[in-house]
Formats: structure tokens, sequence, C-alpha cells
């Protein structure tokens, strides 16, 4: 599986390579560059709901948080793989700065997609047309980490995975105590 792995992550990291992807793959991956997504969304909540979103957006953030919590200081420490780019074994194209921490699980992949997987879930039936929109979006950010160097393909499937359990913990708690505080539904 390790040899899998390190094939298909150069494979994305030296195969794929192209002026396009080199502009863009540094960007999606910085969490600056999706601040004007951030606002919307809130702004979204906050214009479309007002103050019945309060709930909404306090486990949209523990959603995050426990993703990031659990994936950077529990998970990584615990398997210590290191990143492709600070191994002597792995030919990497570095597109940004490698960093010093380890790489199972990417919490890039864990964050966003727990992000995706808790807004689709709760706001997915209230807009379905982003339901799949926020998919891509945690597919680019994710894929991004491994184009730029930072992250095999692994770390990116046990951080979606994670991500994915732990928003499916979130919406569970929020439906049963606050789901219908938007929908207006009491059943």
């Amino acid at each position: 599986m390790i040899k899998w792995d390190t094939a298909l992550f150069e494979f994305i990291n030296h195969d794929l390579s192209n002026p396009a992807f080199n502009l863009i793959m540094p960007w999606l991956r910085e969490s600056m560059f999706w601040i004007p997504v951030y606002v919307f969304l809130l702004s979204f909540l906050i214009i479309n709901f007002g103050r019945k979103a309060y709930w909404l957006v306090i486990f949209t953030i523990l959603t995050v948080s426990s993703s990031d919590l659990i994936s950077s200081r529990v998970v990584k420490y615990s398997v210590r793989r290191l990143r492709p780019c600070n191994t002597e074994t792995v030919q990497v194209i570095e597109r940004v700065p490698c960093g010093s921490g380890f790489s199972f699980t990417s919490s890039h992949a864990a964050n966003h997609f727990g992000l995706a997987c808790f807004l689709s879930m709760t706001l997915g039936g209230l807009v379905p047309s982003s339901r799949p929109w926020l998919w891509v979006w945690a597919g680019m950010v994710s894929f991004a980490q491994i184009y730029v160097g930072v992250h095999y393909p692994l770390d990116i499937v046990g951080g979606a995975l994670l991500g994915i359990v732990l928003a499916l913990v979130w919406v569970s708690l929020y439906r049963r105590f606050y789901g219908h505080i938007l929908t207006g539904n009491t059943a």
C-alpha cells in the first residue's frame, strides 16, 4: 500500500505538473485565500436566518475545531509519518515550504471534508445546489496538498475520513438538539 501511495503521489506531484496548476494549487491550500468564502457563508446565514443561525455556526466551528485538533494533535503524533518533502526516499517537487510537522492525517483534508460534510447535511436540504460544490471544494483543497508536495494521497484519505466521521457526530448532535431551528420543523 505504501508503494501505491508513493507512486500516486509522484504521479500527481510530477506527471500532472503544469504552469496553471503551479500557479493555482499553492493558493488553493491557503486558508487566507478562502476568507471570502467564509465571509459569504456567514453573511448568507445571518441574512437568511438571523439569530436562528447561531447554533449552526457554533456546530460548524465545533466540527472544524475537533477535526483539526484530533488530526494535528492526536493522529499525527501517534502515527508520526514524515511528509514526502521531508524524506529522502521520495522525489518531490516542492511548490511551497515543506513544514516540519507530520503528514498523516492531513489536517487540511480533515477540516475541509468535515466542513463539507457538516454543511452538506445541514444546509444542503435548504440549498441543495450547494452540496456538490462543497465536496468539490474540499477535494480541490486536498488535491492541492498532494500537488504541492506536502502530503501523500493516503494522508488525504485518512484526513477526509476523519473529518467526515467527526462531521457526522456533530450533525447528529446538531439535528437532535437544534436542527429544527432553521427549518421550523419540530419533528
